[in-house]
């Protein structure tokens, strides 16, 4: 029990991949989204395959994919080793 406590305050750790679980990830990803001001939107989970939608400020940026790279699919595949991408879905709405 304590590794997983542990796993959860150092931000490594392999909870399920479950929607629950990426939507808590995702809210601790929001303020950094939100400070440029963009933001995302949990859509769905499938397969292994999260999407979402930036919004905002993200929503047109020619930066985006690497936000989504480097930024958000980081730090989903750190918490959930078995996620096989981040996808962004522009046209959901």
């Amino acid at each position: 029990m304590t590794s997983s406590n542990q796993s959860r305050e150092d931000g490594a750790g392999t909870d399920e991949l479950s929607l629950e679980n990426i939507a808590t990830e995702i809210d601790k990803i929001r303020p950094m989204l939100q400070r440029d001001g963009g933001d995302i939107q949990l859509l769905g989970l499938e397969d292994g395959v999260v999407r979402v939608r930036l919004t905002g400020a993200c929503a047109g940026c020619a930066f985006a994919a690497l936000t989504l790279q480097h930024g958000v699919e980081k730090v989903l595949r750190r918490r959930f080793p078995e996620l096989v991408r981040v996808e962004n879905d522009a046209s959901a709405g």
